[in-house]
Order: C-alpha cells, then structure tokens, then sequence
C-alpha cells in the first residue's frame, strides 16, 4: 500500500498566523469605528434607518472630500464638519419631506452647521481611536498627538526627535493610511464584521 503523504503544503506558503490575527484585528477595528458612528446617530436622530442613511451619507462625502485631507486640516475637524453636514442636510430634506414629522428641529440645524458640537466631535474622535491600531505605531502616533490631541507640532517633533519636516511628512503619510482605513470602514460589513460580504447589509450605497 503506498503511503499518502498529507500535509505537502510546503511551509513557505502556508497561512501565517500572525497575519491572520492582525487582519481579523483590522477588520473588527473597522467595525467597531462603523458602529460607533452608528450608535452616535441613532442617539441623535432617534431613528435607525434614518441614521444608517446619515452613515452612508458621511461615508461617501468623506471618501470623495478626502482630497482635502491636507496637513492644513485636522483629521477630527476634517471629519466632524463632514458629519456635521451630513445631518443637516438630512435634516433640510426631513423637514422638506414631512414638515409635522421632523426628525430634528429646525433651530437644531443652524447650530450643528455653524460648529461642531461636543457629540460629534466624541464620536468622531471614538471612531478614529478605533481605527488607529490598524496603521503603523509611527503614524497612529503622530495622529493622536497632531489631530486628536492638538499638541503643538514643534514640541511632538522635539519628543520624537525628528525634524519639523519629517513629522510633517509622517502625519500626511499616516492621514493617507487612515483615509485607506476609512475607504475599507464604507464596505465593512455591521452584521458578519468583514470586507466584501455578500448579504444585503454589508453592500456600499452608489455615489
């Protein structure tokens, strides 16, 4: 009887495990920053598909603005004036729709565009604290400090011990990793936590 030999994979292609658990890694912090969002939403709102649509709404503009994620704008502000307007401009439509079924006020809509409220700089913030993981140390590190901690570039530069302009080209590198990450976040599935799922729920909205 001839021996079958099981197990021929040879070793240098074999899966590692290592890159399993940071991929699983990344896909739950792109889940968890959805879901973040999405609960934000649904507090503010009131109303779960209405705050699924808001989602979708913030998702698409961010990814077609993410031109202007420059070293000029700070992610957190960048993303919050993004969300901002995606609510009022779902609350317009909502109070074009059903004037005596207003999802928001009206009084609410010129308070939101005209600056951020804490609610949404916190939810903001908790989405991108989610996703910093998935990018490398250097570049997390230097997006906490610059945009979500706002502290002086010249002092984080002096801690790093790096120049002025290798932190500059290191935080525009890692806002580029980050909008990959938000790219990635708009086809995350909520339900099954992973990308390019099939079911209904996990499809990306046309622009």
């Amino acid at each position: 009887m001839k021996h079958i030999q099981r197990n021929c994979v040879p070793e240098s292609d074999r899966p590692d495990p290592a890159v399993k658990d940071t991929d699983a890694a990344v896909r739950h912090a792109l889940t968890e920053g959805r879901q973040k969002i999405l609960n934000f939403l649904r507090r503010r709102l009131g109303d779960p598909e209405a705050a699924e649509d808001v989602l979708q709404a913030f998702m698409l503009r961010a990814i077609d603005r993410s031109s202007q994620l420059r070293d000029v704008h700070a992610v957190r502000g960048w993303l919050s004036q993004i969300l901002a307007t995606a609510i009022a401009d779902h609350g317009r439509k909502s109070l074009r729709q059903r004037r005596t079924e207003v999802v928001m006020a009206p009084t609410d809509l010129d308070g939101i565009q005209d600056g951020f409220d804490e609610e949404i700089d916190d939810a903001v913030c908790a989405c991108l604290y989610a996703l910093l993981p998935t990018l490398r140390p250097e570049y997390a590190d230097v997006i906490r400090r610059v945009d979500l901690e706002e502290q002086p570039r010249d002092a984080v530069a002096k801690d790093l011990g790096i120049t002025l302009n290798n932190l500059t080209v290191r935080l525009h590198r890692g806002r580029q990793a980050l909008k990959t990450r938000l790219e990635q976040m708009c086809q995350t599935c909520p339900v099954h936590g992973y990308l390019d799922c099939d079911c209904d729920t996990a499809k990306r909205p046309d622009g």
